[in-house]
């Protein structure tokens, strides 16, 4: 993935837009694109701000967020359980996830499904 233009650069394209600079002389200037430029002055008048919107992470995962206390009370008393037998029962809560998502979501909350039991994920060395 690409990385977002520096702020000082945005800076400086909008500092030109301003000044009512064309568009086209703008992006030839900075090596931009026209569609850059454009979109940079659209975000200041709408935002008030040139910095660019957050980038990453994995929005796949989130649903799973709405039944958070569910799930960490439930392998904290089951941790026998499977994270197919978890998305399983997640269906039935009206949730349809992959067995991935569910694992990602005991990742993000420091806990790790080894096969016979759950634990801080700061546990998970070699024995």
């Amino acid at each position: 993935m690409t990385r977002p233009y520096s702020i000082d650069l945005r800076e400086r394209v909008l500092r030109d837009l301003l000044t009512g600079d064309p568009v086209r002389a703008i992006a030839g200037r900075f090596d931009v694109s026209p569609s850059f430029v454009s979109k940079l002055g659209i975000r200041y008048r709408e935002r008030g701000s040139v910095a660019p919107d957050r980038q990453g992470g994995d929005r796949r995962s989130e649903p799973t967020e709405a039944h958070r206390d569910w799930l960490l009370d439930g392998a904290a008393a089951q941790p026998d359980r499977t994270l197919d037998e978890i998305r399983r029962e997640l269906l039935a809560r009206g949730l349809e996830v992959s067995v991935m998502t569910v694992w990602r979501f005991f990742e993000r909350h420091g806990l790790s499904y080894k096969k016979r039991r759950l634990m801080p994920a700061s546990r998970n060395v070699p024995m």
